[in-house]
């Protein structure tokens, strides 16, 4: 079927080129045998029109771009005498950040508007916030700023470190690899780096450890049942024989997989599904909601779903992200081999490992120094604040080593913010709450394996600090914020444009291992030059 695609791409091209030549006769052979060389590299995508004299009409795009996001609604501003409480789940996935590179970096443009969740953008970089001590499995740490986007607003970041667990201690793991094989994986950037990023996780096994793998395209098929890491090259081999052809049926390899993975169920360890594709389900059950509610009932037995994203053209990304989150898994966008090594090796503890379950944040801010405010990121992580209280309302799991960082942008009382003052509702000028606070933070989380929370709360208290004066990690997570916000549009970047945000990451410079923040600073610097000349994908 693609080789047919491109056959046709080709020939389209071709014709349509002879179709121009024939009208403007300065065409020459080889601009028509240049086009149909492009014609035949973008199949999997688009087809760009060659660079002709401007008297010939450009060509239009010939193959559809049928990737999924899901729509966000940019939180808005709130008026704390109105609501002054913000609840919302706690988000450790990090799929944005790599899909986004991926459009900046190999499709050599800005990535749609909703491909864009910040919150992910902010969580893809670790944090040096100090290690949890005492019964807590994570430690809670706040920093109040001047922000860079309103006047006389500030930035309070909300930082989460959990506690960090050796690779090599980690409790005995149930592992189960779905693949997915249907014809749609049949690119050089699908099927053969999910077998690479498969074989990366597998040399990180130990004995204790079992791996089964379930291929799935027209059918499902058991390739390797339940076997020890010890066994590494039995394991490797299976991978080795996965070859892509033909439909994908999603929904009964789920199924199956997580029948498997009951039937090798470790108490007391770790039973997770990991699912590699593109998320492109074309038969049986493929009605979004159906899907994630299957897998949202699956978790009650408390094996997870996992899920790496591979792919560019059809790519479902918001099928992805949702069964991860339904899952009680994260969701990775795995683009290159370097980031399957993050995700799998350098953070495989962070991967598998669990330490905190249904983790909520609740935000009350005291309407005696606060105004308004915004919460910066987790659109489609927002709760009810009835729902903090609920043990049956699920959220967000933090692994081990996890950290997880959420901005709010307020504006205190007296100052000028984004809301035009009311007419018919004057302003309550008495002293309503104590003025050492800007607000009370909450926390609410299960143990692994628990029904009831733990709630852990602490003040945030009003402090004066500039942006010049924040920590290193504060400075570049705003920096994040903005180029995320820049992403989406740039509403509430106020005068920030990408080189005073490309400043503010460069002031941040820290130990840069793996080179993450320098790569951040590239993309900056290509979000930046794209972002004046084109349009965006939809």
């Amino acid at each position: 079927m693609r080789a047919k695609q491109k056959k046709l791409v080709i020939a389209v091209s071709v014709v349509l080129l002879s179709a121009c030549a024939q009208t403007q006769h300065s065409v020459h052979d080889a601009g028509m045998m240049e086009y149909a060389e492009k014609a035949s590299a973008k199949t999997m995508v688009r087809v760009a029109p060659l660079v002709m004299p401007s008297m010939v009409a450009p060509v239009p795009n010939l193959i559809e771009n049928t990737e999924k996001y899901q729509k966000i609604e940019t939180n808005t501003v709130k008026r704390v005498a109105q609501e002054p409480i913000s609840t919302f789940s706690v988000d450790v996935d990090t799929g944005s950040y790599a899909n986004v590179r991926r459009y900046l970096q190999i499709e050599k443009q800005l990535p749609p508007v909703d491909a864009v969740r910040v919150e992910e953008l902010i969580n893809y970089f670790d944090y040096h916030y100090p290690q949890p001590k005492g019964a807590h499995p994570f430690s809670v740490h706040t920093e109040t700023v001047d922000s860079p986007w309103q006047p006389q607003a500030k930035i309070i970041k909300i930082g989460i470190k959990a506690r960090d667990i050796d690779p090599k201690k980690l409790p005995a793991a149930n592992l189960v690899f779905l693949v997915d094989v249907s014809g749609s994986m049949d690119d050089p950037n699908k099927l053969p780096l999910v077998k690479k990023t498969l074989s990366i996780l597998t040399e990180q096994l130990r004995p204790q450890d079992k791996v089964t793998i379930i291929s799935y395209a027209s059918g499902e098929k058991l390739l390797l049942e339940p076997t020890s890491g010890a066994n590494k090259e039995q394991i490797l081999s299976a991978i080795a024989q996965l070859k892509a052809g033909g439909a994908t049926s999603g929904e009964k390899a789920i199924q199956l997989a997580y029948s498997e993975a009951q039937k090798a169920f470790v108490q007391g360890g770790i039973n997770r599904i990991l699912i590699a594709t593109d998320g492109d389900f074309n038969v049986g059950i493929t009605n979004f909601e159906t899907l994630k509610g299957m897998i949202a009932e699956k978790r009650k037995t408390g094996i997870s779903f996992t899920t790496l994203g591979f792919g560019v053209g059809n790519y479902d990304e918001q099928l992805m992200e949702q069964l991860a989150d339904a899952g009680d898994g994260n969701y990775s966008y795995i683009d290159t081999e370097k980031e399957a090594k993050k995700v799998l090796q350098r953070q495989l503890s962070s991967t598998l490992a669990t330490v905190a379950q249904d983790v909520k944040i609740q935000m009350e801010f005291n309407p005696a120094t606060v105004k308004e405010y915004r919460l910066i990121g987790y659109e489609n992580r927002m709760l009810k604040d009835e729902d903090f209280n609920n043990d049956k309302v699920d959220a967000g799991d933090i692994g081990a080593g996890h950290t997880v960082t959420a901005l709010y942008e307020i504006i205190p009382v007296g100052q000028k913010g984004w809301l035009a003052d009311p007419r018919y509702q004057p302003s309550k000028k008495e002293n309503l709450g104590k003025q050492s606070e800007y607000g009370y933070l909450k926390l609410r989380y299960k143990l692994p394996s628990q029904s009831q929370s733990i709630l852990l709360s602490q003040p945030v208290v009003v402090s004066s600090q500039s942006l010049s004066q924040a920590s290193a990690d504060t400075r570049f997570a705003i920096a994040v914020a903005a180029y995320g916000q820049q992403l989406r549009g740039g509403v509430y970047n106020g005068a920030m444009g990408w080189n005073e945000i490309l400043n503010l990451a460069e002031s941040a410079d820290q130990p840069d291992p793996f080179e993450l923040r320098a790569e951040f600073l590239d993309l900056l610097k290509q979000a930046k030059n794209f972002s004046s000349d084109q349009v965006r994908p939809k």
